[in-house]
């Protein structure tokens, strides 16, 4: 667990300071990748994640996520920004977070996707994936009609 601060904003990695129905709200109203996300699909994922949350003035006003072995693999993901909060870099904070987090615990390989961020994301080192045709999925989101 972990708190830094820049201007006038808390950035904290403790899963007690993640406000769940919140993130739940932004998840599931806000995002195209988790529309209609049940609450406690989000629990749940949070529960099985390094949480990331900033705060400005005790109220939470962004959210991230890393799916991690801890060793050898994060998966970086549900990244938010409050609208009103945007454009203040509390993205790219939350990411170069993450990175360097997984950096200094030796995580060597680190991925996340994005539908219209990739400059975000290049930013903290990201590129397309190198050798895309090794990755399979099995993707049932719309299949079973539950988004997420």
């Amino acid at each position: 667990m972990s708190e830094r601060e820049r201007d006038g904003y808390l950035l904290s990695t403790d899963p007690a300071d993640v406000d769940r129905a919140l993130v739940h709200r932004w998840l599931s109203q806000d995002t195209y990748w988790a529309a209609g996300r049940a609450f406690d699909t989000v629990s749940r994922s949070i529960d099985a994640s390094v949480p990331y949350t900033v705060h400005c003035d005790g109220r939470q006003v962004a959210f991230a996520r890393a799916i991690t072995d801890r060793a050898t693999f994060a998966w970086i993901c549900d990244v938010y920004v409050e609208p009103a909060h945007r454009g203040r870099g509390l993205g790219v904070w939350l990411i170069d977070s993450i990175v360097a987090d997984c950096t200094r615990a030796g995580i060597p390989r680190l991925l996340l996707s994005t539908r219209d961020a990739h400059e975000v994301y290049s930013r903290a080192g990201f590129a397309p994936l190198n050798g895309p045709q090794r990755f399979m999925e099995i993707d049932r989101r719309f299949a079973t009609g539950t988004a997420g």
